[in-house]
């Protein structure tokens, strides 16, 4: 049987989906280790990310050979750069998630802030929301998405900003939670880092659609 360039394609597809979801439950676990204070789930979380990487190395693969061997028309051939970029970001998400993990490990018996932890459980779910939006988008390489994942993300900044400035102020009442509080501001930074490789994500849909770089926040890409 002969394996045509669509069946091909189709494969790359089901492995970015197949690392979406992984680093989607990476996200989680790591989260979940860290309010817990579940220093085995977050050794998990640690261990689970070769896999994340040799998913990445394998797309990447893949998609060389796609270009080389298949030699696709420009449109085609975004698509596939768009897997291939897009690819890197995921790997760069699990990558966050595994630092969360550390902070688990490192923050074993430090003072607790619940209120602190309550925010970093709702951004979180958010996060994983736009993760699934955004590989949802890929299925069918609909760029539609992108202005609604840019909106999420605002949101995500939002919490960000204002959950610093909370923790700022309680460093400044307490001094004595100077270390737990700067363990707390590494793990929404984390966050706020996965949103905007979320948003990468969504740039390079645009890219595969229009054949237009843009930094969205900053340009319409429907301009023009």
């Amino acid at each position: 049987m002969v394996t045509t360039f669509e069946d091909r394609l189709a494969k790359l597809r089901q492995s970015f989906n197949a690392m979406g979801v992984d680093v989607s439950e990476q996200i989680y676990q790591a989260t979940k280790s860290y309010i817990d204070h579940d220093v085995e789930l977050a050794e998990k979380v640690k261990l689970d990310d070769a896999e994340v990487n040799d998913n990445e190395s394998h797309m990447e693969k893949h998609a060389m050979n796609l270009i080389a061997l298949q030699q696709p028309v420009a449109t085609d051939f975004r698509v596939i750069m768009s897997f291939l970029k897009a690819g890197t970001d995921m790997e760069r998400i699990g990558d966050a998630a595994v630092g969360i993990s550390k902070e688990t490990i490192l923050a074993k018996g430090n003072p607790r802030m619940p209120e602190i932890e309550e925010v970093i459980a709702k951004m979180t779910k958010h996060i994983r929301k736009m993760l699934e939006q955004i590989l949802g988008a890929y299925t069918t390489f609909n760029a539609n998405i992108a202005t609604e994942i840019v909106q999420e993300d605002h949101k995500i900044d939002q919490y960000y900003a204002s959950t610093r400035i909370a923790i700022t102020k309680g460093i400044l009442a307490h001094p004595e939670t100077a270390v737990a509080a700067s363990s707390y501001l590494m793990v929404i930074r984390y966050l706020e880092r996965i949103g905007d490789h979320i948003v990468n994500l969504a740039e390079y849909l645009i890219y595969s659609e229009t054949g237009k770089i843009v930094e969205l926040g900053e340009t319409d890409f429907r301009e023009n």
